[in-house]
C-alpha cells in the first residue's frame, strides 16, 4: 500500500466543497424517482443538473469507459449499473444511485437507496439494515485505531441481522484522484497495518446483500449483481478522520435531522 495522504485544512475545505455538491445531487433527484420513470432519464437529470447549474464535472462519464453520468443500481443490480431509457422503475423496486463531482480538481462521492412506492417487507430492511450498517462503520472511525475496525463492526451487524457483505469491492481513498489508498473493505480482513490518522479522507460504502455474498459481472463489463438474484442495497459517505471521530462531508440534512449520526462524529 502506497503512502496514505494526510490532507490539510486547506485541500479538506475543497472537499468539504465537493462533497456537499454531491450530496446536493442526491437529495434534488429523490422527487422524480417513481414508477414509470426509466434509470435514464434519472442519469439524465442529474447530468444536467451537474453541469449546467453546479458547474461541477460528473465524475463517472468517461471513467474507463463509463458511458453514464451516475450509476443506478436497481433490485438485483450490486453496483455499476448502467442507466437506461429502457430500464423503467415499477413499484416496489429498490434503486441505489452512485454520484460523484468534480470540483476545482477535488472529488465528492455518495450514494443512497431510493424505494419506489412500496416494497417487500425484506427488501425494505435490507435498506434500513445496510444504512445502519454504514452509520455504524461511520461510528467506529476515529485516530488511533485500526482500517480493519470499520468492516468488522459493518460485518458483525450486518450478518446479525441476516444479511450478508459483498467482498468485492471496498471504500476507498479520494481527494485528488477518484480512488487512492486505503482500501475501506467492509468486512474483517487484514488491512497492512493501517492505522487510521487526522486528516485521512476515504469514503465507507458497505454493499449488502439480502441473500449470499457471491457476485457476478454482466457481459457489459459494468454491471455487478447478486449470484443468487436477491435483492442488495449500498449506502456511501465521504469522511475525513478528525482529532475525535470523522466529519461526514456528504451528510444530508435529513440525516442530521434523524438524529442518528452528525456532521462532527465524536467516537473517542
Amino acid at each position: 500500500m502506497s503512502q496514505i495522504p494526510l490532507r490539510n485544512e486547506q485541500e479538506i475545505e475543497k472537499i468539504r466543497e465537493a462533497c456537499k455538491l454531491a450530496s446536493d445531487v442526491l437529495v434534488m433527484i429523490a422527487p422524480y424517482v417513481k414508477e414509470g420513470v426509466s434509470t435514464g432519464e434519472l442519469d439524465k437529470i442529474c447530468h444536467e443538473y451537474m453541469v449546467n447549474e453546479q458547474k461541477v464535472i460528473p465524475a463517472c462519464l468517461g471513467y474507463h469507459g463509463f458511458p453514464n453520468a451516475t450509476c443506478i443500481s436497481v433490485n438485483e443490480v450490486v453496483c455499476h449499473g448502467i442507466p437506461s431509457m429502457d430500464k423503467i422503475l415499477k413499484n416496489g423496486d429498490i434503486l441505489n444511485i452512485d454520484v460523484t463531482v468534480i470540483k476545482d480538481g477535488y472529488f465528492g462521492d455518495n450514494s443512497m437507496m431510493y424505494v419506489v412506492g412500496e416494497t417487500n417487507i425484506r427488501s425494505q430492511r435490507l435498506v434500513d439494515v445496510t444504512l445502519e450498517s454504514l452509520y455504524i462503520g461511520l461510528r467506529t472511525v476515529k485516530p488511533g485505531i485500526r482500517l480493519k475496525e470499520i468492516g468488522k463492526a459493518i460485518q458483525k451487524y450486518v450478518e446479525k441481522e441476516g444479511f450478508s457483505v459483498v467482498r468485492e469491492y471496498c471504500g476507498h481513498g479520494i481527494g485528488t484522484e477518484f480512488h487512492c489508498d486505503p482500501q475501506v473493505l467492509h468486512y474483517n480482513s487484514d488491512d497492512g497495518g493501517v492505522v487510521l490518522k487526522e486528516g485521512m479522507v476515504f469514503t465507507i460504502e458497505p454493499m449488502v446483500n439480502a441473500g449470499k455474498k457471491e457476485i457476478r459481472n454482466m457481459p457489459d463489463g459494468w454491471t455487478v449483481k447478486t449470484k443468487d438474484r436477491s435483492h442488495s442495497a449500498q449506502f456511501e459517505h465521504q469522511i475525513v478522520v478528525t482529532k475525535e471521530g470523522c466529519e461526514v462531508m456528504t451528510i444530508r440534512d435529513e440525516e442530521i435531522a434523524s438524529g442518528r449520526i452528525s456532521r462532527f462524529m465524536k467516537n473517542s
